[in-house]
């Protein structure tokens, strides 16, 4: 297989560029007729080359200035144009391609979703429609006219502002959109169907009116409202926080079953997964409710943060994304808890990203090398990249950031930007030097600050003593010092905050770490103090300190930042894990120290000060979090201790989950901040309860009051966990009751691949078969194989290698059907340097096996290549 790597440093200006863009399409699933007109523009006067980006559809005729136009030659990717009897430096192309929506199962370029039609063109997939400059740095004004069959399809959309429409003969009809606004291909976007129509509209603060268009599949309406609040609070947020005002008439969001992504931002029209989109209380978790309004918001906010200031090229992704989700965590942090939001996310990058940087697919948010770009929309570029503008927000302040974000919008609107761009527009709007903070977007891997402390008892000095170290990863063995911000509080032993001093003035309470090693100085101490280290996780390290359990009960018990106190209840369980691994490895009985009951047991019993607190504080990490405490994870060991220290805490505390189980009632589902909490408290109570002789009356009861599905999963995945009884007569009837209903089952699907017992691979090899399963559809293949594979640690990993063999086949599959879903799903299987030796060797067997397909994708074959290297 001969797969081009890409690297950043050849980046070139185009020598065409297109300015204008004329689009017509005749619409049929089983032949779409797309003719393209371009104004092409020649920046380069030497340039007598023309290379058209184009794959996987029908040619069909291509002119130039009206005229035919022979001189070309064709490849698999593309179109070469011989431009050298063209004087002009400007002129129109015309180009005719016939495409089939029906068959096109990678879900990218134009496609059929259910009964309508809709594209998705980030990050190459505009090429899969016509032959195009197909790259970021090219902006053109798009016009499109859409004509087909109005019965089937009455609704015909596309970007910008509806300008013209009209009926024709044959029952057909045709609309034409216009963006104002140039764009790249990436953001352009068709969808064709009969929706469910809700409408609403927003008034801007220049008073002008926007109108709000939110399409569903029929019958669906009901599950809509949500998204549209969901909107319209995005709208109004965005506005007083970054000053940024929407700037079309109108603003259109489609939900579609089968989308490889969570969402797209293209201009004026976002098309949605429908799981970010549809719910309503019987059929969506208040986790659901969050994500929706979490995604909303995400795709809103690019509009100016990736949309009206786009990427230069694929390498400065995380620019628009890393910068959006940033935007988006606050927004959730601003209208909801700030110290829930952190916690929820502070969890997926040591879960995820951190496995990432430690895997052969790690690479620096802005990436140097690519050979498929669809495997570099990771964690690392995404929620590391949010991280890097975060440290940047800590450095500068809100009021000087806010003026980095004015003087970045005001420079690069309507451009196509780099990272540089954004972090100068900072610097110079904050006069902070920031040249060794550059360093965090073309490093990998996550550094690791290893701190010690020091007591001057007789001149009351305490010294906190920093030093910082990256690990080599994958992809580069030297590393070089980052600018780390570290921020701390100081206690003493009866939890009262000490003030941090030095020579007589205050200290700030974020730390630049710059150097391999340094040393901080607090004077007035009169104590040796408990240090809070990387409050609110200030920075996407490790952090090494010796921690006593009396240290850490003491910032567990009054810590004033909650993130603190989560952290210390997460160091106190990764301290007993890694200790009962050990028992468990020497064949030793286990043990959980009585101190950390009691601490976790005083949190408990005063629950009412912070409930969302408790319950996350209360919530024991699941084994795949476990797991990145250690360079080699023992699948079996961490299963075997994870459930011992789980039923200790249920049975150690069983009166006091069944008083407060008991205490909380809720008259009716509401989606708020209180409610939520106490729903989550209630249902973990129920979790540990299910551990006990009251488990299987309770859950069942559970189940059937339940008039939510937030109560009805809990129940649910309470009954599984524990292997009650009652699980498979739930599991039946929750099955019978919404198997009509694709992404509720998805929830079903996800239970039953995550069951801790023997038998759950032939379970989920059963359920490929299941009516509600289809292996076109990538929520059912996330729901059912990814949650095999990435959360059930165990049997996944089991040490016959049955779990790996299983991959393997589905991969297959899905190579030639959806490359980009199969990709996604074979990390684990690269990851194998962190199992022993004897899965390591039936994971790289597998992958040998997979390098050996014949037409392996490039979105496999880069990854298989790296792993095997």
């Amino acid at each position: 297989m001969l797969a081009q790597a890409k690297y950043r440093k050849d980046y070139k200006h185009p020598d065409f560029i297109i300015t204008d863009i004329f689009l017509d399409f005749q619409l049929d699933p089983q032949r779409t007729i797309v003719n393209t007109k371009s104004k092409v523009k020649r920046l380069n006067s030497e340039s007598v080359t023309l290379r058209l980006d184009g794959h996987s559809f029908q040619f069909s005729s291509i002119k130039l200035n009206q005229a035919p136009f022979s001189n070309y030659q064709q490849d698999a990717e593309g179109l070469l144009l011989d431009l050298s009897h063209v004087e002009a430096d400007e002129f129109e192309l015309e180009i005719e391609t016939i495409l089939v929506p029906a068959e096109n199962s990678s879900l990218q370029g134009l496609y059929q979703s259910g009964e309508g039609v809709c594209t998705q063109c980030e990050a190459e997939g505009f090429r899969q429609i016509t032959y195009m400059l197909d790259r970021p740095d090219v902006l053109a004004r798009y016009t499109t006219r859409i004509t087909a069959d109005k019965s089937r399809y009455p609704y015909l959309l596309s970007n910008g502002n509806k300008v013209a429409s009209g009926d024709l003969d044959e029952g057909k009809h045709w609309v034409e959109w216009q963006d104002p606004f140039p764009k790249p291909s990436y953001l352009f976007a068709l969808v064709a169907g009969d929706f469910d129509l809700l409408q609403d509209r927003f008034i801007t603060c220049s008073g002008r009116e926007v109108a709000l268009e939110l399409f569903v599949d029929k019958g669906n309406l009901d599950r809509a409202n949500w998204a549209m609040e969901s909107l319209k609070k995005s709208m109004k947020w965005d506005e007083e926080r970054f000053g940024l005002e929407y700037d079309l008439d109108i603003y259109m969001i489609v939900a579609v079953d089968f989308f490889n992504m969570g969402a797209m931002e293209n201009k004026g029209l976002n098309i949605f997964n429908s799981k970010f989109v549809l719910a309503n209380p019987q059929t969506a978790t208040d986790e659901d409710y969050m994500g929706v309004e979490s995604v909303i918001a995400h795709e809103y906010f690019h509009n100016w943060t990736g949309n009206r200031i786009t990427c230069r090229d694929w390498f400065q992704l995380s620019l628009k994304e890393g910068l959006t989700v940033f935007r988006d965590q606050e927004f959730s942090s601003d209208t909801g808890s700030r110290a829930v939001n952190r916690i929820h996310n502070v969890k997926i990058l040591r879960t995820l990203q951190f496995a990432e940087d430690a895997s052969p697919m790690s690479h620096p948010i802005r990436p140097e090398k690519v050979i498929e770009m669809n495997n570099f929309y990771t964690m690392t570029v995404y929620e590391k990249g949010a991280e890097v503008i975060r440290m940047l927000h800590t450095l500068l302040g809100e009021e000087k950031f806010q003026a980095g974000m004015k003087l970045y919008v005001a420079e690069n609107d309507g451009k196509a930007a780099t990272c540089e761009d954004f972090v100068s527009a900072m610097e110079r709007a904050s006069g902070i030097d920031l040249t060794q903070f550059r360093r965090w977007y073309s490093q990998s891997g996550t550094p690791e600050l290893t701190v010690s402390d020091s007591y001057d008892e007789r001149h009351h000095i305490y010294h906190l003593h920093v030093s910082q170290m990256t690990p080599p990863t994958a992809d580069q063995m030297e590393k070089v010092n980052l600018h780390i911000p570290l921020k701390i509080a100081l206690y003493d032993e009866q939890g009262r905050k000490i003030s941090l001093v030095h020579d007589g003035r205050s200290v700030h309470d974020v730390l630049d770490v710059t150097q391999k090693s340094q040393s901080f100085e607090f004077h007035n101490v009169y104590k040796k103090p408990v240090p809070a280290l990387l409050c609110d996780f200030s920075a996407p390290v490790k952090l090494d300190y010796e921690y006593s359990i009396a240290q850490l009960v003491t910032l567990l018990q009054f810590a004033e930042n909650e993130f603190v106190r989560w952290d210390a209840a997460q160091m106190l369980f990764a301290r007993e894990l890694k200790e009962n691994l050990i028992r468990y490895q020497h064949q030793q009985a286990l043990e959980f120290s009585s101190e950390i009951l009691t601490a976790l047991q005083q949190v408990l019993s005063h629950y009412q000060h912070n409930v969302a607190l408790t319950t996350l504080i209360l919530t024991l990490p699941k084994e795949t979090e476990f797991a990145e405490l250690f360079k080699t994870i023992d699948p079996d060991g961490i299963s075997v201790v994870r459930d011992f220290m789980l039923r200790t805490i249920a049975s150690a505390f069983k009166e006091l989950w069944l008083k407060i189980y008991n205490q909380i009632e809720l008259d009716c589902y509401r989606v708020t901040q209180e409610d939520i909490a106490l729903r989550g408290l209630r249902n973990l109570c129920l979790n540990y309860l299910a551990f006990t002789e009251f488990g299987n009356s309770m859950v069942n009861k559970h189940y059937l009051y339940a008039d939510n599905m937030t109560d009805t999963l809990a129940a649910l995945n309470a009954a599984t966990k524990a292997d009650l009884t009652c699980a498979e007569s739930l599991l039946a009837d929750f099955e019978q009751k919404w198997q009509h209903d694709g992404l509720v089952m998805d929830k079903w699907f996800a239970l039953q691949a995550t069951r801790p017992d023997e038998q759950v691979l032939a379970r989920v090899i059963h359920l490929t078969e299941h009516p509600s399963f289809n292996f076109t559809n990538p929520n059912r293949i996330r729901a059912l194989v990814g949650s095999f594979i990435n959360h059930n640690l165990r049997y996944f990993h089991h040490i016959d290698g049955s779990g790996y063999r299983f991959l393997t086949d589905i991969l297959i599959r899905l190579n030639e059907s959806n490359p980009q879903v199969a990709a996604r799903l074979i990390e684990p299987l690269i990851r194998f340097a962190r199992y022993d030796e004897q899965r390591q060797t039936l994971m790289k067997r597998a992958l040998e096996r997979l390098n050996e397909v014949e037409n392996l994708s490039k979105d496999l074959f880069e990854k298989i290549e790296k792993a095997l290297q």
